[in-house]
């Protein structure tokens, strides 16, 4: 499995609706979506930051997802250019049936 973190770093215009707004109109989009385990929207005002993080099934498949378009197009949805770190990830502890 491989993980992707998606950071926007806003300077003075952080815009707390803005950021869950775009949360709540790309759910949908994600719900399903082949080769995606988990997608979760962060954000912290007191940063001033933006955080997706993706757990995906291969690095293939995150790859394939993180094209230049996708780039253009969250950079325009946030307003600020994301910084895209990939990181392996080495196990998971899921509570959730818990």
């Amino acid at each position: 499995m491989i993980g992707v973190n998606v950071s926007f770093q806003f300077e003075d215009s952080f815009d707390r609706a803005r950021v869950t707004g775009v949360a709540d109109n790309a759910r949908a989009m994600f719900e399903g979506m082949p080769g995606l385990r988990y997608k979760f929207f962060t954000l912290d005002e007191s940063a001033k930051q933006a955080t997706n993080f993706y757990v995906w099934d291969s690095k293939e498949a995150a790859l394939e997802f993180f094209s230049d378009q996708l780039r253009e197009r969250v950079t325009e949805l946030y307003g600020v250019t994301p910084t895209i770190e990939f990181v392996e990830i080495a196990q998971i502890v899921d509570n959730s049936g818990s």
